[in-house]
């Protein structure tokens, strides 16, 4: 793997995101100049039981709904625990933390990391999922499992 010439970000809050907070949180995210991609981390919602007795049943979870970013809705199937960004630079930082203080502020505490938490380059998984790929905002984003391809919010930077 090649390193990234990006920063890239991890924010973590102390608990799990409802999907309002995680809504209004990618809101202010959004708003933001400088973020080429963005990533939500967290334990799968199935939108039907996959195991045990009631295998196959319809799941009914709360927090597996629509939600509605950039005038646009997006069904949430995962329980936000993290969020990965990949920015153009550095001086992006402070404005992504000040969003997270404006969402976080009186609800829980959050942590923020900097490090490579994205994958630049092909991998074998996307090779294999999509084959040749034109375009380079979902390489390294593939997850083996899913169905479908990462979600491309338009007009993105």
């Amino acid at each position: 793997m090649t390193e990234s010439t990006y920063p890239q970000l991890r924010i973590v809050p102390t608990r799990f995101l409802n999907p309002e907070t995680t809504e209004i949180l990618l809101e202010k995210i959004y708003t933001i100049d400088g973020i080429r991609r963005l990533v939500l981390n967290g334990p799968n919602l199935p939108a039907t039981v996959p195991y045990g007795p009631a295998r196959g049943t319809v799941n009914d979870n709360s927090l597996r709904r629509i939600i509605k970013v950039c005038g646009e809705d997006y069904l949430l199937h995962v329980q936000v625990g993290a969020i990965l960004l990949e920015l153009e630079d550095a001086s992006v930082i402070p404005l992504v933390k000040a969003a997270c203080d404006e969402v976080f502020a009186d609800k829980f505490p959050y942590g923020i990391t900097e490090g490579t938490y994205m994958r630049s380059n092909m991998t074998t998984t996307d090779y294999a999922k999509y084959g040749i790929v034109d375009d380079k905002r979902i390489l390294g984003m593939s997850d083996p499992k899913s169905k479908q391809r990462p979600i491309i919010l338009q007009g993105t930077k």
